[in-house]
């Protein structure tokens, strides 16, 4: 018989684009004791997880739960649910993720319209009106922001140019939920949908989701109850049945509401990380976490400037969270990327597509986005480009981190008296 060892993952500081390393706090609440889904105590902790949601997406939207499953359940979930065969959607492309969701909306038989800018830049907001405007579409579906370029897409006033011709609007937050401002009701946003392992804090597993008042409408005209669960009092929806039963929305939120009609059992260990990471958030304030992503970002990104590397994409654009750097061209990219995990148990991050071996992404988010991972991951990076002979500016990356970081102290103090 095969004796296969104890599970003993290697410690990492894991400074990519996503995963990062959860916070103790979501691990711990992760070892807590199983219930059944529809005892009271999880039926509440499902009530307390939507109420903690809305705060994180501001929002006072009904319908803010969770799909079980990576972010990507998520996206697919508000994608199947919103999207009826023939509807013509909309997808300004940005970078990869852009083309995930023309992925996706392709397999939901949509008219399917995208638009590419060059990777390292995004969308002004008189581009997508007159996108909108020309190709009139049932949805627009946009990243908010792709790590694969680093790059925040402006949403501000996106919702009123969809609505304006009619359309509903969805954004991907994935990437950016937690470290970059986001005004769900504000930017009539009808549809967001976003992951934990990024600036949330938590492991890979949980799609926390919003809906609108516009977009439960149209998924409720597509409810259907499922076959052996379904009485005779139950009416159908009049629209086409959503293409898929797991991502079904309506059908999750007679889950999630006061129906509790059984869909499938909720990942319940996973419900718990969902909830202490919105907990965490909240307690923080959404928009003190914003401030120290950027603190954090920032200083990273003076850091890596100091040492000589060359920012990758439109600094006025970027993310928060996560920073691009050319790869110099007297290393080997993933030489350089292995010593990083091999010598300093550092995971940075490579790129995909036309970025691919061009560019390494370092993010700081969650859990990590603080003075003392910023700074060490400065201090081994400089090392291993040392030792891979790179021609850099060495011991200066860390005084100019540690500047942007005094700086934000500062601001912060400002701002608190």
């Amino acid at each position: 018989m095969t004796r296969y060892a104890d599970l003993n993952p290697p410690a990492r500081l894991l400074m990519g684009p996503g995963p990062i390393n959860a916070d103790p706090r979501v691990l711990r609440a992760m070892a807590t004791p199983l219930i059944g889904q529809f005892d009271p105590s999880m039926t509440g902790l499902m009530n307390e997880t939507m109420a903690l949601y809305r705060g994180v997406f501001k929002t006072a939207n009904k319908w803010t739960m969770l799909i079980d499953g990576t972010a990507r359940a998520g996206i697919e979930a508000a994608m199947v649910s919103l999207i009826e065969p023939g509807d013509k959607v909309l997808i300004p492309v940005f970078g990869r993720f852009g083309h995930l969701k023309a992925e996706i909306a392709r397999r939901c038989d949509a008219e399917v319209i995208t638009v590419e800018r060059e990777w390292g830049t995004v969308f002004p907001l008189d581009e997508i009106r007159d996108l909108v405007k020309k190709h009139r579409p049932r949805l627009l579906a946009l990243c908010q922001g792709d790590t694969s370029t680093t790059m925040l897409q402006p949403l501000a006033g996106v919702g009123a140019v969809a609505h304006e011709f009619d359309a509903l609007f969805y954004t991907d937050t994935t990437a950016s939920l937690g470290g970059n401002t986001l005004e769900t009701d504000a930017w009539e946003v009808d549809c967001v949908s976003a992951g934990l392992q990024k600036c949330l804090a938590g492991p890979s597993g949980s799609a926390p989701i919003t809906l609108s008042p516009r977009a439960e409408a149209a998924i409720g005209r597509r409810r259907h109850i499922e076959q052996g669960i379904a009485t005779a009092a139950d009416v159908p929806g009049n629209g086409a049945r959503i293409r898929s039963n797991y991502f079904d929305l309506a059908m999750i939120m007679d889950y999630w509401g006061d129906k509790r009609l059984n869909h499938h059992t909720e990942a319940t260990s996973m419900l718990y990380a969902a909830r202490e990471c919105a907990k965490i958030l909240v307690e923080e304030g959404v928009d003190t976490a914003v401030e120290r992503h950027r603190v954090a970002g920032g200083a990273m990104a003076d850091g890596l400037k100091a040492m000589g590397l060359k920012l990758f994409g439109d600094q006025t654009s970027r993310m928060n969270n996560v920073v691009g750097i050319y790869i110099p061209a007297e290393v080997q990219g993933d030489a350089v990327r292995k010593s990083m995990l091999d010598d300093f148990a550092i995971e940075i991050g490579t790129s995909f597509g036309p970025l691919h071996g061009k560019i390494w992404r370092i993010g700081t988010m969650g859990y990590n986005a603080r003075k003392d991972a910023v700074l060490t991951t400065l201090v081994a990076l400089e090392s291993a480009l040392a030792m891979h002979g790179a021609k850099i500016a060495t011991g200066k990356a860390v005084p100019a981190a540690l500047a942007a970081f005094r700086a934000g102290e500062s601001r912060t103090a400002k701002a608190a008296e």
